[in-house]
């Protein structure tokens, strides 16, 4: 029986003998803006064509911070908001030319703590945090031991890194009024149980701004941040006597859920019986079966507020940075004009 022979890596050694210089001219020929004269280019660039020899930048990330990895955490990476900023983020990594370390977080907050640690073995060059809530002690240790930190829509939350946020209390204020201009005053706020630190952020702005302008606000979590967990809060609320004229859901999906809730099992007509605002504009809100009022994220602006803080770093010692994004509304046909 014949076994499989073993398949080899062609090493810096090996183009230096082949193309007959030093091991140092072979790393200088693959570093941008390094001096090589252009013979010694084109020999070196021969015998690695000829090898199949790829520069290891995993090793070189060793001493040279663009070539690190860059490590992005997240949770919930199917739905569609954090699929759509994953996307526009790794692209914008992709053109800097930064590798990309990513990790699933789904597991709770073990397993975000286990992940951080493993961003300090890869020695990664920055940790972005798209979802979850990594303990602080593990964010200090992450900063302590030279890793950048940024955290997307936790802004405030730990010192030491640097905030990506959209601002929830302008937004937020602006889905409550856009619900009161429609005359709603029975107002609901639909919810998830994973509790994320943006979705808590906008139960509580959005109650606040309806109890200072003195209306009734409750608040339900049915379930995950799911098309489903829409549904059964609308079985949930709508079949209450006094079952809300105007409400929020802390995401487009749960919007949607909700939407098709209240018109299939209750034969509601939107906006004129209920009024029913999103966040996030993902693609699905724009369908003609939901055309949902909304806040759109701006993801693309995001990205490349992220991109520019790497290379930021790179240059210069980090410093701790806040930067706001607004959440424009998208209108559609869910609220009625006031």
């Amino acid at each position: 029986m014949t076994g499989k022979t073993p398949k080899t890596i062609a090493s810096a050694a090996e183009v230096a003998r082949l193309a007959g210089v030093s091991r140092s001219a072979v790393s200088r020929t693959f570093t941008p803006g390094a001096s090589v004269s252009d013979e010694t280019r084109e020999r070196v660039l021969a015998a690695a064509e000829q090898l199949n020899y790829h520069v290891n930048h995993l090793a070189r990330g060793l001493s040279t911070e663009r070539s690190r990895p860059v490590c992005i955490l997240g949770a919930d990476l199917n739905a569609p908001y954090q699929a759509r900023l994953l996307d526009a983020l790794t692209q914008r990594l992709q053109q800097a030319g930064r590798a990309v370390m990513l990790i699933n977080t789904a597991g709770g907050e073990a397993t975000a703590s286990a992940a951080l640690r493993q961003t300090l073995n890869y020695r990664a060059s920055a940790t972005i945090v798209l979802s979850g809530t990594p303990p602080a002690s593990l964010v200090e240790t992450c900063v302590k031991s030279g890793q950048h930190v940024i955290l997307v829509n936790r802004a405030g939350q730990f010192a030491g890194a640097d905030h990506i946020a959209v601002d929830h209390p302008a937004a937020m204020a602006d889905a409550h009024h856009m619900l009161a201009r429609a005359g709603c005053r029975r107002l609901a706020v639909v919810s998830s149980t994973i509790g994320s630190p943006s979705l808590t952020a906008r139960e509580r702005l959005f109650c606040d701004a309806a109890e200072a302008a003195g209306h009734d606000c409750r608040v339900l979590r049915a379930g995950p941040t799911s098309y489903a967990t829409g549904r059964e809060a609308a079985r949930r609320l709508l079949a209450a006597r006094d079952r809300p004229d105007g409400v929020f859901c802390v995401t487009d999906l749960i919007a949607c859920g909700f939407l098709d809730g209240a018109r299939q099992e209750f034969g509601l007509s939107i906006p004129r019986d209920l009024c029913i605002v999103g966040f996030d504009d993902i693609e699905m809100a724009g369908w003609s079966s939901y055309q949902l009022t909304t806040f759109a994220q701006p993801l693309h602006e995001m990205a490349d507020a992220i991109i520019t803080l790497l290379e930021q770093a790179a240059e210069t010692e980090p410093a701790e940075a806040h930067h706001l994004f607004p959440a424009p509304p998208v209108w559609r046909s869910t609220v009625r004009p006031g």
